[in-house]
């Protein structure tokens, strides 16, 4: 009997301490209110009924804008004497990139001196022939002989000269100098001083405007189905982790890559500040909707990942946050979506809602 009643009494104390407790956390939580200065810190978000979007992450690579590139190759032999540009610098057409010492140029210019004097005799001799024409003494097919010759080394002196021009001879230096014929970036550079190279030979280095590039994105067979042209796609880089460059899937190859196995899809891209610079990797993604499905989504921000378990904040009032653990259907960068335990019209904290999400588990 005596045990009977401590076994009752143990009992009795055990409920009450539960009970006290119960009531303590119950009346913490519902004590927490938002003050005026913490809900201005905060950012509410009504759930929306939308739809469904997956996103499909892929690689690539940052390439030239091969439209809008141009290579050099020398159209004479020589000697590299100098250069005046490095691999990234920006030119301006008709900027001197390059000398050549070349044994042509001594040629060309000799050429034109022989001309020149071979040139003048000929204009004395058509002088001394109109004379004679007018005197009576020289026939008319003698005049039209002399100033026949004159014509013909007028002519060779004027395509010496215009190879001259062409490969930009300085008389000064007997070098020929290499122009930028284009404005724009030195994007390769396969030249240096010293280096012997042959008319025709590998272009001695590469210009491109790079106000628009390529983004190369590689397709594997396993995501051709899911993917087209005009989707929009959003780009991040190494160089820039934090920041999003977005376009438009310009055009899909329709031959596989032999190397790489994959297609590769083209992505032109506006690069006004120069960020997207060909070499960088890129990340690229691509949303994949699903016009058939709607769900309640929610925003990426608002989620909560603690002790294995996902969570939101949702908003009912200042003195009432629901702390609720979910298990989205679907989810990308963006959004997640979910067919049951949340609902559209609901509002849910998405900025900030970290520190609201403590103070709750903290009375509990």
């Amino acid at each position: 009997m005596k045990h009977t009643f401590l076994i009752a009494a143990t009992t009795l104390v055990l409920a009450c301490g539960c009970s006290e407790k119960q009531e303590t956390a119950q009346r913490n939580t519902e004590n927490f209110c938002l003050n005026t200065q913490l809900k201005g810190k905060i950012e509410i978000q009504t759930v929306k009924n939308q739809t469904v979007a997956e996103n499909l992450s892929l690689t690539g690579n940052i390439t030239y804008n091969t439209d809008d590139v141009v290579q050099f190759s020398s159209l004479v032999s020589g000697l590299i004497t100098n250069t005046y540009f490095s691999l990234g610098d920006y030119v301006k057409k008709g900027d001197v990139l390059a000398e050549i010492k070349s044994t042509e140029l001594n040629s060309l210019q000799a050429e034109r001196k022989s001309l020149e004097a071979q040139l003048q005799v000929a204009n004395r001799q058509l002088q001394s022939v109109q004379s004679m024409f007018n005197d009576g003494i020289a026939s008319q097919s003698e005049l039209v002989q002399a100033n026949s010759e004159v014509n013909v080394l007028k002519s060779s002196l004027e395509n010496v000269e215009q190879n001259l021009s062409l490969y930009s001879a300085s008389n000064e230096k007997s070098v020929f100098q290499i122009k930028a014929p284009v404005t724009g970036y030195i994007v390769s550079k396969n030249v240096s001083p010293g280096m012997q190279i042959a008319a025709n030979d590998a272009p001695l280095f590469t210009i491109s405007n790079l106000s628009k590039v390529w983004v190369m994105v590689n397709i594997y067979p396993a995501n051709l189905k899911d993917i087209h042209e005009g989707m929009d796609v959003t780009i991040t880089t190494p160089a820039y982790p934090k920041q999003t460059f977005n376009g438009k899937i310009t055009v899909i190859s329709q031959v596989f890559d032999a190397e790489e196995h994959v297609l590769k899809a083209r992505i032109v891209m506006d690069n006004t500040d120069l960020k997207l610079k060909p070499g960088l990797t890129a990340d690229i993604l691509i949303n994949k909707k699903n016009n058939d499905t709607k769900m309640a989504a929610v925003s990426a921000k608002a989620l909560i990942f603690d002790n294995n378990q996902n969570y939101i904040m949702v908003y009912k009032d200042d003195c009432h946050i629901e702390r609720r653990q979910i298990n989205p259907t679907v989810k990308n960068r963006d959004f997640l979506y979910f067919e049951s335990g949340v609902s559209e019209g609901e509002k849910v904290i998405i900025k900030n809602h970290l520190l609201i999400y403590e103070q709750l588990k903290a009375t509990n």
